[in-house]
């Protein structure tokens, strides 16, 4: 007996174009080594999620217990559901469903049942062209007419969606990714990297020297993000406010903002227990006398979970799918349509300049075939993300040039240390604690941040990484090498340095991102990995190391202070470059920034794009600059104050439909 292996068609079909991209760029005596270590990764990426191996009879992975892991969570398996009242029923269906399930409208449904659905909920429908001519060439089978279309849903559309709907006003929120009710994740890598993550998973900057992580699903990053809940520094805050002009950032409207969205979230900072790899940073940090800071969570204190980056089964981190996205459902005033792709925001010339009057949108029918249909409203908030907004822009006739430019991703590169298990009571951690397991991010260093000065520097957190992308990461020497490596999985905790840029990139399309390290970056994150290093070590780390191809790997208790010494700074000066060590991306933004001129931003300082009325953006790439934490908490504070302004717009249109019946 053996599963099918769950990567689908369009992950092979991005193992091919990396290939195809990657190899001819570089030089002919490494092509080879990278082709395979590409194809590694997607063959133990499989293997080690229980994918085209052997299964037992409680159909788990037989390598699973080598490695010492359990799999999807163990304590969150879906329980057969029992035959109920109705109103048991109904609760039950919240539980496993989560409580958007009466909100989402699969447009894939029969179209019968599916216009129903939004007529019941008051949202006019139409199969009547516009006269706009952008319109009539499109040839949309229907016009739903809303107040307020959305296009994303997570930490930006997902605020905005749901303080208009709580406004009374009508709101439609557009998602590319699907809706994974909680009783259908499946906890698993490849198949969670297909269904909730930007390019199912797979996507990089245009000479893959850095790696993209992002969420496409409905909530967005908020969805499969690690519940750090970090509110905007007081040095970003200042330098926003007086270097970029933006006096938003420095306002009272702002800290009101971010005091609402975080009691929305339920931030917090206190933790039952803490995970295996936070008890090493803390540990590492104590012992150097290095700072150590908690870090608050969106999830409360017995969240000890490390499976959060592949959705949350029980609903406690309080992502945009449990929170603004659920005012608006229970509003009844909005709908979330899964799957749907924005083709272009419609425009159209008024008196006074261009004004957005929709979004065009392509889906798959109940046949399979693909539909354009239009969503007609007096305002319209684009929030899918750094990476997709500017392309979506510039699909509608945008001609700012900063539209896509100024991108940042706080680079990241990470080091390991090897805590081996075991029998004596002295040793630590604990044998039951699992490099998988436990909280995600709940504490931080910032001993490399600068925060004195410019806030220009790196803090070291600690990652979730299950053994797809443990595999990923690890140096490929040879088949037994790597075996060694995955065999330590469990035990083997990860420190990285993220660094707030300097550097920047461009968005060319959804699938063309340039980017350039600034030298300064480069210098930051050496110093961050070498701290890692030490940190890991003087936590009592076996073995260190860092992800650079030599797999170079030091025993640490076998080594004196000047072996240690020499292999910390021979391997955190390795210079980042040939893609020789991984570097990744969690957090992309700024490619559409906010300022106070349109020379050098594209949308002004209340969201609204300077070309074309009631066209707001909402999400990370609105930031002026690389924010240096993480941007969950100031996405959301921004698209808060955005949806204040929305709400003007509206109020207005309001006022005046009234006095022009």
């Amino acid at each position: 007996m053996a599963k099918a292996c769950p990567y689908s068609p369009s992950q092979m079909e991005v193992l091919s174009a990396l290939c195809d991209t990657l190899l001819p760029s570089v030089d002919v005596s490494r092509r080879d080594e990278l082709h395979q270590s590409v194809v590694q990764f997607f063959r133990t990426s499989a293997s080690m999620n229980g994918t085209a191996l052997p299964v037992n009879e409680k159909n788990e992975n037989i390598s699973w217990e080598a490695i010492g892991y359990c799999g999807p969570d163990p304590h969150l398996r879906t329980r057969n559901a029992k035959t109920k009242t109705m109103q048991e029923e109904d609760a039950s269906e919240e539980k496993l469903f989560g409580p958007l399930h009466k909100g989402i409208i699969n447009l894939s449904q029969s179209k019968t049942s599916m216009l129903d659905k939004l007529q019941n909920l008051g949202f006019p429908i139409s199969t009547t062209h516009s006269m706009n001519p952008r319109v009539k060439s499109l040839k949309p089978s229907f016009i739903i007419k809303c107040d307020a279309v959305v296009v994303g849903s997570g930490s930006g559309g997902g605020v905005v969606a749901g303080v208009l709907a709580k406004a009374g006003y009508k709101v439609l929120v557009l998602e590319k990714g699907r809706y994974l009710a909680r009783s259908n994740l499946s906890l698993l890598e490849g198949e969670a990297l297909d269904q909730m993550y930007l390019g199912n998973g797979i996507s990089g900057t245009e000479n893959l020297d850095i790696l993209l992580l992002a969420g496409s699903t409905v909530g967005g990053g908020s969805t499969i993000n690690w519940s750090a809940s970090i509110q905007t520094p007081p040095h970003v805050i200042k330098e926003w406010s007086e270097n970029h002009g933006l006096e938003l950032f420095d306002s009272k409207k702002f800290a009101k903002a971010l005091d609402v969205v975080c009691r929305k979230m339920g931030v917090q900072s206190e933790f039952m227990q803490e995970g295996f790899n936070g008890m090493v940073l803390r540990k590492g940090c104590e012992k150097l006398g290095y700072p150590i800071e908690k870090i608050p969570n969106n999830a409360p204190s017995d969240h000890y979970c490390g499976w959060c980056c592949l959705g949350c089964k029980d609903g406690k981190k309080k992502c945009t799918s449990e929170t603004w996205l659920v005012d608006l459902v229970e509003s009844g005033n909005g709908a979330i349509l899964p799957e749907c792709e924005a083709v272009e925001v419609i425009t159209d010339k008024r008196k006074g300049g261009k004004r957005a009057i929709g979004v065009a949108l392509a889906f798959l029918n109940d046949q399979g075939v693909k539909e354009i249909a239009m969503l007609e409203s007096d305002v319209t908030v684009v929030s899918c993300g750094a990476i997709l907004t500017p392309p979506l822009l510039k699909r509608s006739g945008l001609k700012n040039p900063n539209i896509g430019k100024n991108l940042h991703l706080h680079p990241v590169v990470l080091a390991w240390g090897y805590f081996p298990e075991s029998d004596s009571p002295d040793s630590w951690p604990e044998g039951e604690k699992k490099s998988y397991n436990g909280s995600i991010l709940t504490s931080m260093s910032t001993v490399v941040a600068n925060l004195e000065d410019s806030g220009y520097g790196a803090v070291i957190q600690t990652p979730a990484l299950h053994p797809g992308m443990f595999a990923v990461l690890m140096p490929w020497l040879s088949g037994t090498d790597i075996k060694q490596r995955m065999l330590k999985f469990s035990r083997t905790a990860h420190l990285f340095a993220l660094v707030r840029d300097k550097g920047s990139g461009a968005v060319l399309s959804p699938t063309r991102i340039s980017y350039k390290m600034d030298k300064s970056d480069r210098e930051h994150l050496s110093r961050g990995m070498e701290r890692a290093l030490r940190i890991l070590a003087a936590a009592g780390a076996e073995e260190i190391g860092t992800h650079h191809n030599t797999g170079r790997v030091l025993k640490v208790k076998q080594a004196d202070s000047e072996e240690l010494d020499a292999f910390v700074r021979e391997e955190s000066l390795r210079p980042l470059k040939n893609l020789d060590t991984p570097m990744c991306s969690a957090h992309q933004m700024g490619s559409c920034r906010m300022g106070v001129h349109p020379k050098d931003s594209a949308v002004r300082p209340n969201g609204e794009t300077w070309e074309v009325k009631g066209l707001f953006v909402a999400d990370s790439s609105v930031f002026p600059t690389a924010l240096g934490v993480n941007p969950m908490v100031t996405i959301q504070a921004i698209a808060y104050c955005t949806a204040q302004s929305v709400l003007e717009v509206l109020g207005k249109e309001r006022v005046q439909s009234a006095s022009n019946p």
